[in-house]
């Protein structure tokens, strides 16, 4: 696992658990966009390790 990969596969987890906090306080609505951004980064990551 390449350096790149580890920094998607971390900000994927961080923004998960992000979009996670803000689904309990505030609504899915205001968590959305930490949700999106963490699946396609999710994807990002698995298209990177597909190539390989």
């Amino acid at each position: 696992m390449k350096l790149p990969d580890i920094v998607l596969l971390s900000l994927a987890v961080v923004f998960l658990i992000i979009g996670i906090d803000q689904i309990i306080t505030l609504g899915f609505a205001h968590a959305y966009w930490a949700i999106m951004l963490a699946l396609i980064l999710f994807f990002i990551y698995n298209l990177r390790r597909r190539k390989r």
